[in-house]
């Protein structure tokens, strides 16, 4: 059986924002609807969900995100994941430039947990914090 990844699906406490951090960093939105009814209560396990989302792309047209704000039921406020905890840990992009993609986030209020680190003369990588506290991770390949 083929099987392929659609998107990684994140709720978020500000659609708006978020998409706006993904947007600056090169993702495009691709479409926004709000959704509800009884397809989505089944298909997500929520009675009355409700919810206004948004799919964005990576410049490549490989990777996509959908985001979603709920209306109902209200979102539940939870402790933003650490690297150590099991679960859905980050999302992970590549980029040409970890420091432009830096100075990009900063205006967000988003910054590495730690700083950037050298793997083995391959990549630079770091943890940040984007928006909602979602753990992202960005990596620049360096020219060997």
């Amino acid at each position: 059986m083929p099987i392929k990844l659609e998107n990684v699906g994140i709720a978020v406490r500000n659609l708006e924002e978020t998409i706006a951090f993904f947007t600056d960093l090169g993702l495009t939105v691709l479409g926004r609807d709000t959704v509800s009814g009884e397809w989505a209560d089944t298909a997500v396990g929520l009675d009355g969900n409700h919810a206004k989302i948004a799919v964005l792309q990576t410049p490549d047209g490989n990777g996509q995100l959908e985001l979603f704000e709920y209306i109902h039921p209200d979102a539940i406020e939870t402790n933003p994941t650490l690297p150590n905890e099991i679960g859905m840990h980050r999302v992970a992009f590549s980029v040409d430039d970890i420091d432009q993609a830096l100075e990009i986030a900063a205006k967000h209020g988003c910054y590495p947990l730690r700083g950037v680190a050298n793997y083995q003369g391959v990549y630079k990588l770091t943890y940040l914090r984007g928006p909602s506290g979602i753990l992202v991770m960005l990596a620049q390949k360096l020219q060997g």
